[in-house]
């Protein structure tokens, strides 16, 4: 079974924080409750943005979807741009495929925003799936996203055992694969396939977030990461 790995996209592949962040704020604003320090917004870098805004400001959900309406009034048009690559991910990339792993991407964004992103850069030949949310804000839960892309690169089969035809039965291979990502939605969605997570100490997960959830292995630098994947 060939060597497959899922990379999370916003703190693992891109630095997207300022753009988040300031389309978060945007959104607050809106919302009647502005927030001058981004750096306390960083905590909507990852998660489902409908869930993030609930919590955030205990809202409903239907205010949340509101919420992320005003976040995409700033996002579609300049926020999705304030972003880049982090130092050697495209020679990451390039390595990897070079060496016949496959690659996918497994994001909460919106899975038209992550192909956007993918296409800015560049970087999109070398995803062989690339997986995200909705617009409508479904499969934004992180095991939701990874068992998409198993889906999708064949990992998963379902078995119709009933008069109905409805799928009763999946049949999952893991094989082979580990999920990479910085925070912790990624280290428990990935656990619940029973996927190791490579956490990245780079992105915007802190190290306690991390090492609370016991990922596989925490490295702090793309050509670590690298060197980890080649090599283990």
């Amino acid at each position: 079974m060939e060597k497959t790995i899922l990379f999370d996209l916003d703190g693992t592949l891109t630095a997207s924080g300022i753009g988040i962040t300031k389309c978060v704020q945007h959104a607050l604003e809106k919302m009647g409750h502005p927030e001058n320090d981004l750096k306390k917004l960083e905590i909507f870098i990852g998660p489902p943005l409908i869930t993030q805004f609930m919590e955030y400001l205990n809202i409903s959900k239907e205010e949340a979807e509101q919420a992320v309406a005003y976040y995409r009034e700033r996002y579609t048009t300049v926020g999705i741009f304030e972003n880049e690559l982090y130092p050697n991910v495209e020679k990451m990339l390039k390595t990897l495929k070079d060496n016949n792993y496959t690659l996918a991407v497994s994001s909460s964004k919106p899975e038209k925003f992550v192909k956007q992103i993918l296409e800015h850069f560049e970087i999109e030949q070398y995803f062989d799936e690339v997986v995200g949310a909705t617009m409508s804000e479904k499969r934004t839960d992180k095991a939701e996203v990874i068992e998409e892309t198993l889906k999708r690169l064949g990992r998963i089969n379902c078995s119709n055992n009933d008069a109905n035809n409805i799928a009763t039965e999946k049949t999952i291979n893991t094989e082979n694969i580990i999920m990479v990502g910085d925070k912790k939605h990624d280290i428990l969605g990935a656990r619940q396939f029973g996927i190791p997570c490579v956490a990245v100490s780079y992105g915007y997960g802190t190290i306690e977030e991390l090492t609370n959830e016991n990922p596989h292995k925490i490295v702090n630098t793309v050509d670590e990461l690298l060197d980890y994947l080649l090599n283990n």
